[in-house]
């Protein structure tokens, strides 16, 4: 504890010396770190069981940094080890999109032809137990690491669903995770559709190529669907808006309190498609850079955006190594679209206007929106009825056969948008 008060005090010392800090902040941090001093002292002293000083120190690191917001993280040696390993490869897990809302772990999105798909998981189920652990005050990186596991290996989860106010149970068997990002068809009237599952460094060239395959079949407009996409690669989006904006056309800005970080980002080419009708459609389990796209494209009048609010993630965040191999994962900026407005996602479950507001809202449940994106893969329903208890573990990748059909009322009115002449 000597040790570790040692180090408060020539902190509090450093700070109060530097001259661009004025004595009234420094008058107040030295009077926060103090109290943190003397909370530290009677634990030493009092707490019933015997804790190191970077014990408490790094639980006191985690309690600052879980203060600022859902996406900042400190990360201990071990953690910031698999989360780097974790990029580089495949693994074996049940393929959920998860986030933090009002301090509940949330799915954000079931990602599709994966065990949790396929089990009837949906967005904004509360997931309040990992096996036997329970999730409160739990970040979503240990969540992700508790998820995770050898494929053929079982994990259940405990479930509560708002929407139905049903607790539920849900036994999933692990597999690989592959995903196929994007797919595309023809619809009625030559209206081309490409539905984009993730942002990925191969995802603009992806629709380029998709978008050229539709246009020499006939397509004369266009249905982008980026419902249940929770982002990835902000110059995938960048690229994707090149291919229907104004060349040297501001996509998107991020800003912080470090001028330095402050950047713009701007179409980079020629468009290919600048004059093709086009309709977005996106829902609450769109996030990120399909909010850049989404934002981007309404407010240069590019696209008629149809569905429900997304999500509201509309900000940037950075890894920073720090001694000792741990790390800091923090939100440094957050992204503005051309016309000047953020991304924002407010906590208050009755608070309609996270993310992106569509021009067309339609409210659509989370149960249809989940059979919508099973018929979407070419899927039919698990067995079990996802309402009730659900075992799974031996069926994860079963294809069951039914006639039970979910109107797509999202995309009938996209088309009949398109139909109309009330997209251009």
């Amino acid at each position: 504890m000597i040790k570790f008060k040692f180090f408060i005090l020539i902190l509090i010392s450093s700070l109060i010396a530097l001259p661009s800090v004025s004595f009234a902040k420094s008058d107040e941090t030295y009077s926060t770190l103090r109290m943190m001093v003397d909370i530290m002292e009677i634990i030493n002293e009092k707490y019933v069981d015997e804790k190191t000083s970077n014990e408490l120190a790094i639980g006191a690191v985690k309690g600052v940094v879980k203060a600022l917001d859902p996406y900042s993280q400190f990360m201990d040696e071990k953690d910031y080890k698999e989360m780097k390993t974790e990029t580089q490869g495949s693994y074996g897990g049940i393929g959920l999109r998860i986030t933090m809302q009002n301090d509940e772990l949330t799915v954000l999105t079931p990602i599709p032809d994966t065990p949790a798909y396929f089990a009837g998981i949906l967005p904004e189920d509360i997931i309040t137990k990992i096996d036997d652990k329970s999730t409160q005050n739990i970040s979503t990186d240990e969540a992700v690491k508790l998820m995770r596991g050898n494929p053929g290996t079982k994990v259940v989860l405990t479930i509560y669903r708002p929407s139905t106010k049903e607790e539920l149970e849900f036994t999933i068997k692990r597999k690989k995770i592959k995903i196929e990002t994007v797919k595309k068809k023809m619809l009625e009237d030559n209206i081309g559709y490409i539905r984009l599952s993730e942002f990925n460094a191969q995802s603009a060239s992806d629709i380029s190529k998709m978008l050229k395959e539709l246009a020499s079949e006939g397509m004369t407009s266009f249905i982008f669907d980026l419902r249940n996409n929770p982002g990835g690669l902000l110059d995938s989006a960048v690229d994707i808006c090149s291919l229907f904006i104004k060349q040297n056309s501001i996509v998107v800005s991020t800003k912080g309190r470090d001028k330095m970080i402050e950047q713009n980002y701007y179409t980079q080419k020629k468009p290919d498609y600048p004059d093709l009708p086009m309709v977005i459609l996106i829902n609450r389990g769109s996030a990120s850079a399909s909010e850049i796209v989404t934002g981007t494209m309404q407010d240069y009048k590019r696209a008629t955006v149809v569905g429900t609010n997304s999500f509201g993630k509309g900000s940037v965040q950075t890894i920073i190594p720090l001694s000792s191999g741990n790390a800091l994962r923090l939100t440094i900026a957050k992204y503005y679209l051309p016309s000047g407005r953020t991304i924002t996602h407010s906590d208050n479950k009755k608070d309609k206007t996270n993310g992106i507001t569509p021009d067309v809202y339609i409210e659509v449940s989370p149960e249809t929106e989940v059979k919508l994106y099973m018929q979407a893969e070419s899927e039919k329903l698990p067995k079990k009825d996802t309402k009730k208890d659900t075992n799974i573990e031996d069926n994860a990748d079963e294809k069951v056969e039914t006639d039970e059909k979910v109107k797509d009322e999202v995309l009938e009115t996209a088309i009949n948008l398109i139909k109309e002449g009330k997209v251009k």
